[in-house]
């Protein structure tokens, strides 16, 4: 396995820390995540749009993160507003893979669900 984590969490599971960092106390955080693996269950086959899909929904969670753990507001506000862009283009690659026949319809719902709310919560917190 040279160069990929071996780490997989199941879908459904909870995570597996006790909230000590930052992001861990975001629940923003946690739509994030669930996003994310809204984005992944859509099972994109055109390789180069899921990969921009899921790179999408990944940096949505990395820049939560990085928002949570930051000090000033300005800060927190950056990292925020990339997040909140982040999901839309996630959300955007799953409904034109869809469109283009290539990914599963059925999973749409929980993408725009999941990232309405994300984008919801992160525009509260640029604010």
């Amino acid at each position: 396995m040279h160069g990929r984590c071996s780490f997989r969490r199941a879908k459904g599971t909870p995570p597996m820390h006790d909230q000590r960092l930052p992001h861990h106390r975001l629940h923003a955080y946690d739509v994030a995540i669930r996003l994310l693996e809204a984005v992944r269950s859509a099972k994109i086959r055109d390789c180069h749009l899921r990969d921009q899909a899921m790179r999408a929904a990944k940096s949505a969670c990395l820049n939560a993160a990085e928002g949570a753990g930051r000090v000033s507001r300005a800060d927190k506000a950056r990292a925020f507003a990339i997040a909140r862009a982040e999901a839309g283009e996630a959300a955007a690659a799953v409904e034109i893979a869809i469109a283009a026949g290539d990914a599963e319809a059925g999973a749409l719902d929980a993408v725009l669900e999941h990232a309405d709310r994300f984008i919801a919560m992160m525009t509260r917190l640029v604010r």
